[in-house]
């Protein structure tokens, strides 16, 4: 009789070479790696994360905070990570990202997107915005290879399993449909987009007070991520022009200059 060999964990270096942040980040934790190798670890993961969410402002912020952990990591496995982060060209790869989400023609997207399908941290996001062009242009085939092509690439990238969920839902799959999305809310269960997605799915299949709760779940969450969009964005714009943090004491100090004149003026 034959017993399996046991299947080795990946180790620490083979995450790291798969892009697998969150797994790289707990294995170091649990390793007792350095403090510093494990900070950029998280920080990687929190880019990801931002990526996937198409955050790109916080992204931003993260991979300036990853700058600054890495510059004196001397780490053996700090070579690993400069091979396969380029912080300068992942942010050069956000921006062209940021940049041709409104690019109409499917071949210059692709050369606008090139430095991105490059990046290991930004190709799924780049192959996503390809397969949702395709998408646009009523071209389903070339939709889904792009689309299948960024899930290989980051099998967590669940806005690119969504919009294979929407291939499905326009084509009239609404079971197969319903089954996608379920997939992207147990992947990321405060995406807006994906409980939309799924009411809009049960509905179309008859399960019209199912799909209201889906729907309404998913305009609350709409509204959270519209706050803190907004102030990754103003954050962002605060550390781009340091004047701008001075500009806001100032007005706070008018207005408050203001309310002080006229509860003085009302007790007169």
């Amino acid at each position: 009789m034959t017993t399996d060999t046991p299947v080795a964990p990946p180790s620490l270096a083979d995450l790291i070479r798969a892009g697998d942040w969150r797994r790289a980040a707990a294995t170091a934790s649990v390793q007792g790696e350095s403090p510093e190798l494990i900070d950029a670890l998280q920080i990687l993961r929190s880019v990801q994360g931002e990526i996937r969410a198409r955050r790109y402002p916080a992204a931003r912020q993260q991979l300036l905070a990853y700058q600054g952990v890495t510059r004196e990591l001397a780490h053996p496995l700090a070579a690993e990570l400069r091979l396969y982060v380029h912080p300068d060209a992942v942010l050069e790869a956000l921006n062209a990202l940021e940049a041709a989400q409104k690019e109409p023609d499917a071949q210059v997207l692709a050369e606008r997107l090139a430095g991105a399908l490059a990046q290991p941290l930004t190709r799924a996001e780049a192959l996503n915005a390809q397969g949702v062009l395709h998408a646009m242009l009523d071209d389903e085939a070339q939709a889904r290879a792009a689309l299948d092509a960024a899930r290989a690439a980051d099998p967590g990238h669940y806005r690119a399993l969504t919009n294979l969920g929407n291939l499905e839902l326009e084509a009239g799959r609404f079971a197969e449909a319903e089954t996608i999305y379920r997939e992207v809310i147990r992947l990321a269960p405060e995406y807006d987009g994906g409980h939309h997605n799924l009411g809009v799915a049960v509905r179309r299949q008859g399960r019209v007070a199912e799909g209201v709760r889906h729907i309404r779940q998913g305009q609350r969450l709409a509204m959270k991520r519209s706050r803190e969009d907004t102030q990754a964005e103003v954050k962002e714009q605060f550390s781009r022009n340091p004047n701008l943090k001075y500009l806001r004491f100032a007005v706070l100090a008018v207005l408050a200059l203001i309310v002080f004149l006229a509860l003085r003026g009302a007790g007169s």
